[in-house]
């Protein structure tokens, strides 16, 4: 697990290394990179004119530095990075997925149906709540350790309090 360190938000654009602002919209990003999964930040300018590439994205503003911490993803983002993750075959990529999928059951947007093993692989099957889609998840069969740290940092990645 520790060899999926994926950095803080540094207040700086990745693309043009000019400092955010206080109170500045800028989008977040995940980016696939020889290394895995890294969070990248980019200025409003650099992301309209240069489109870069990235796994998935949110647009936030950076808070000025006297101001409350605020969640800057909700429940339908934390659900389209879940679905986004459905089928990734890398552990990494499994791994963050079922904790995405452990927090969402906790929010109460996903609630366990039944499990089911199909080649050596224990897979949960998860009822989207208020709807009747089902979606599965591989139990990478993680300990509370590693599930605290993945936690923690996908909390870091999305500046959530997850």
């Amino acid at each position: 697990m520790s060899d999926w360190d994926i950095n803080k938000p540094l207040g700086q654009c990745f693309g043009t290394s000019r400092i955010i602002e206080p109170g500045e919209e800028y989008f977040g990003a995940l980016v696939k990179t020889e290394e895995g999964l890294q969070r990248r930040d980019f200025c409003a300018e650099y992301w309209e004119s240069e489109k870069p590439d990235v796994f998935c994205y949110w647009k936030t503003k950076l808070p000025h530095p006297d101001q409350k911490k605020q969640l800057f993803v909700d429940d339908q983002m934390l659900m389209a990075f879940f679905e986004r993750l459905e089928k990734e075959t890398e552990p990494e990529k499994i791994n963050f997925r079922f904790v995405l999928a452990l927090i969402l059951m906790r929010k109460r947007i996903l609630k366990y149906d039944d499990t089911r093993n199909e080649d050596g692989q224990e897979i949960w099957r998860l009822r989207i709540v208020g709807d009747k889609h089902v979606a599965e998840v591989v139990n990478p069969h993680l300990d509370e350790e590693q599930i605290e740290e993945l936690s923690s940092q996908v909390g870091e990645i999305l500046q959530a309090d997850l």
